[in-house]
């Protein structure tokens, strides 16, 4: 097996309803979970909430030392008018704009919004990266 793939992606918030709730609005379908975390699939990998304090525990730190922001997670979409769609919808469920869709200087266009827990997003369309008929890298 190769180590090169990520199988999860895991979020610790704060409440762990409202974020379930949010990510619920922007189209993610929750599966069968335990309570104390809200997994969606992604296609190819899991995407998980977990409630703070409980990941925190999990990994023997306190909570405090668990980071926002640092890391983004992102989306490529098939075109601009893609982008500022999925950026609209994200605001329109609640996420705190960062950095509104716009040209980059080696040709794509990009997005930044942030979840109500200040977990960071791109939204992106990157002409050198064609995506299939899943909107997976091809």
């Amino acid at each position: 097996m190769t180590p090169n793939r990520i199988s999860l992606v895991t979020l610790g918030v704060r409440n762990l309803a409202a974020a379930r709730a949010f990510y619920e609005r922007l189209g993610m379908v929750a599966q069968n979970s335990p309570p104390t975390v809200a997994f969606f699939d992604m296609g190819g990998f899991k995407f998980g909430l977990f409630g703070l304090n409980d990941l925190a525990a999990e990994q023997g730190r306190p909570a405090d030392d668990l980071g926002r922001g640092a890391t983004t997670l992102a989306v490529n979409w098939p075109s601009e008018a893609a982008v500022d769609a999925a950026y609209q919808a994200a605001l329109d469920a609640g996420a705190t704009a960062i950095k509104p869709p716009h040209a980059m200087e080696w040709g794509g266009y990009s997005s930044y919004w942030a979840d109500p827990d200040g977990n960071v997003w791109e939204y992106a369309f990157n002409p050198y990266w064609p995506l299939d008929a899943q909107g997976r890298l091809a």
